[in-house]
C-alpha cells in the first residue's frame, strides 16, 4: 500500500459542493477552510429556541430548527473548537423541550417521533457537557423499549428495525 495522497485528497474534497469537513479533519488539512467563514454561518443559522443547520452546510437561514442540523452545527463548532460561540443554555433547553413524557424526542416543534433523534439530542448534550440537563435515563429507558425480536431498533416501540 503506498501513502495517503492528501493533496489530492483535500483538493478533490474541497472541489466538491459539500465540503466534509470530518473528512479534512482526518486528513490533517481542517485548517485548509476558513473556521471564521463557516462558524459565521452557523450563527447565522441560531433560531430563537435552537439552530437549524444542514448537515451539508447549505443555506438554510430562517428555517424552523431540527435535533439533526442542531447537532450537525454543535459536531461543526466542536470540530474548530468553537463551541464557546454558543449560548449553552439555550441549545440544552432546546434539546430538553423535545423530550415527551413517553421519555421519547421530538425532532422538531411539528412532533415526529424516531429514535434517532435521542441519539442526536443525546450526542448534542454530550458534547457540549450537558448531559445534566436531560432526562438520560429516561431517554434509555424508551429506546429499550424499541428494541425489536431481531435485536435491531425501530423508529419507535413496535416498529420494525432499521438502520441509520
Amino acid at each position: 500500500m503506498g501513502e495517503l495522497a492528501g493533496n489530492k485528497h483535500v483538493k478533490y474534497i474541497l472541489s466538491v459542493e459539500n465540503v466534509g469537513l470530518t473528512t479534512l479533519d482526518l486528513v490533517g488539512k481542517l485548517d485548509t477552510v476558513d473556521s471564521n467563514e463557516v462558524v459565521s454561518w452557523i450563527l447565522q443559522c441560531q433560531h430563537k429556541s435552537g439552530l437549524h443547520v444542514q448537515a451539508d452546510l447549505v443555506g438554510n437561514i430562517g428555517r424552523d430548527p431540527h435535533l439533526l442540523y442542531t447537532l450537525c452545527a454543535v459536531q461543526v463548532l466542536a470540530l474548530f473548537d468553537k463551541l464557546d460561540v454558543l449560548d449553552i443554555n439555550k441549545v440544552t433547553n432546546f434539546i430538553g423541550a423535545l423530550q415527551n413524557e413517553d421519555e421519547s424526542f421530538s425532532g422538531d416543534m411539528w412532533g415526529e417521533v424516531d429514535t434517532w433523534f435521542s441519539y442526536c439530542a443525546l450526542c448534542c448534550i454530550a458534547i457540549l457537557k450537558r448531559l445534566d440537563s436531560t432526562d438520560v435515563e429516561k431517554a434509555a429507558r424508551y429506546t429499550v423499549s424499541c428494541k425489536t425480536l431481531d435485536g435491531g431498533f425501530g423508529s419507535t416501540p413496535g416498529a420494525e428495525s432499521h438502520v441509520r
